[in-house]
């Protein structure tokens, strides 16, 4: 369920965001405190930290408007070399949506607190190690166990009720990463490449019920609600509101949300990858800011270039070319790629992101889209490595693994997908959004390709 914290918790994580952002908060705390449960004196403490500067001399350029970005940006191809037959366009798109449904199938039973966030003095990778050993399952080779003797030894628990534990899955359940893999495919239909914010708003009112939609999207949600009516009919008021709506009583500005929604924007844009970066920056500009936009212009861009490119260090330098090089986000993806080309074993590496990155909020932008690409690259083309070391990793588990399948399905086609992973699906996706619960993943795929081919008209099909 969405949840709308309440006053004085959201300008906790206010406080963090703004530090994080470059700002001198000091003092702010105490005032926090001070303040108590009075709503006056809270949305009083708000408007000030809201009103802080950036700090001179904070390190980081991270702008939001895209030109601004691209000026930013490191060189980068732009549009790859994309000729294929047409058979072996629809297996990659078939093994981008097949290898994210796995990908996030592996990592939902897991997306609980001691796995994400860590618990019982444990870092979050060792509690989801603990439970793979615990149910005799390591290393992990296979979906989530329901039961394991860390249950006892260690106070730990999946959640009993996803449908994606080892021993029932039978189809991929509803799950957010992959509703908006569905309404950015519904968006596409609908809009091509003309859609902007403002309709991303309008198809999450018609698609998403507010209990589907989580931290920035609930704030934006909610933001973009209370002024739709009258948005409705004078089309300059969305302008005049845009910022308002994706920043007001809204610290979760740079958290994964966006990140998360990229995949049926780039797939629409296979091989391109500054357009799928474009995409993205439209969506997440709906509900987020800086890094929070970054990460899914990275995500974006990786997934498109993953189409046409197999190096999994070239995809992440590809998505890296999509954002500013001054960002917090390329120091992080970049720090964490040192990682991966260091590591000896997949718990070296996940031990060292998690110290490199801990500092972060489990559901941040940054320590996951690290996590992301340090999978990517320590894999070496391995689809079961990359995933399970992206769920391994701990943080959004669901999230880094759809990520993560995603790219790898797009880059290695469902033919080269193992069927271990695949076949447990049943070709099924149950989404709970309207025509697509259930529908066929071969079915989305279709769609996703026959968007490709009306927004690519000039892709070469041999």
């Amino acid at each position: 369920m969405a949840r709308v914290p309440m006053l004085a918790a959201l300008l906790k994580d206010e406080l963090i965001q703004r530090r994080q952002e470059g700002c001198d908060v000091e003092g702010f705390s105490a005032r926090i405190e001070a303040a108590g449960e009075d709503d006056r004196e809270l949305m009083d403490v708000y408007e000030a930290l809201t009103a802080l500067p950036i700090q001179e001399g904070f390190e980081f350029r991270e702008p939001n408007d895209l030109e601004a970005i691209r000026a930013e940006r490191p060189d980068g191809p732009r549009l790859l070399p994309r000729s294929m037959t047409e058979a072996q366009w629809r297996d990659k798109f078939l093994g981008a949506w097949l290898g994210r449904c796995a990908g996030c199938a592996l990592g939902k039973p897991l997306e609980r607190g001691p796995f994400m966030g860590g618990g019982g003095g444990r870092p979050g990778w060792e509690n989801v190690r603990l439970w793979f050993e615990g149910a005799d399952a390591w290393p992990i080779r296979g979906y989530t166990p329901s039961d394991s003797d860390a249950r006892v030894r260690y106070g730990l628990e999946v959640n009993p009720d996803s449908k994606s534990l080892r021993e029932v899955i039978r189809f991929m359940e509803s799950d957010d990463d992959i509703r908006y893999t569905v309404l950015g495919l519904l968006l596409l239909e609908r809009k091509g490449s003309s859609f902007g914010s403002r309709d991303v708003g309008e198809l999450w009112l018609e698609m998403l019920p507010l209990g589907q939609v989580y931290t920035a999207e609930t704030q934006a949600y909610v933001n973009f609600a209370s002024i739709w009516y009258r948005e409705s009919r004078e089309p300059a008021y969305w302008e005049e509101k845009r910022e308002w709506v994706r920043t007001h009583l809204n610290p979760y500005r740079e958290w994964i949300g966006a990140q998360i929604r990229a995949d049926g924007f780039a797939y629409g844009a296979a091989g391109h990858p500054e357009l799928a970066a474009e995409f993205a920056w439209r969506d997440a500009s709906f509900s987020h800011v800086k890094n929070g936009i970054y990460g899914e212009m990275f995500a974006a861009a990786m997934i498109a270039a993953a189409f046409v490119e197999s190096d999994m260090e070239r995809v992440v330098e590809i998505g890296l070319s999509e954002i500013p090089r001054d960002s917090r986000l390329a120091r992080d993806v970049l720090q964490a790629v040192d990682i991966a080309r260091s590591s000896a074993t997949q718990l070296e590496l996940v031990e060292r992101v998690w110290a490199a990155f801990e500092h972060y909020h489990p559901v941040h932008t940054n320590n996951n889209a690290a996590l992301v690409a340090a999978s990517l690259v320590f894999a070496k083309g391995d689809y079961e490595t990359a995933i399970a070391t992206a769920v391994l990793g701990g943080w959004d588990t669901d999230c880094n693994g759809a990520t993560v399948g995603s790219i790898m399905g797009a880059s290695l086609g469902a033919g080269r997908l193992p069927s271990a992973w695949i076949e447990p699906l049943n070709d099924t996706l149950y989404s709970e959004v309207k025509d697509f619960h259930p529908i066929a993943i071969s079915a989305c795929a279709d769609r996703s390709f026959s968007v490709f081919r009306a927004l690519n008209p000039s892709a070469a099909i041999l």
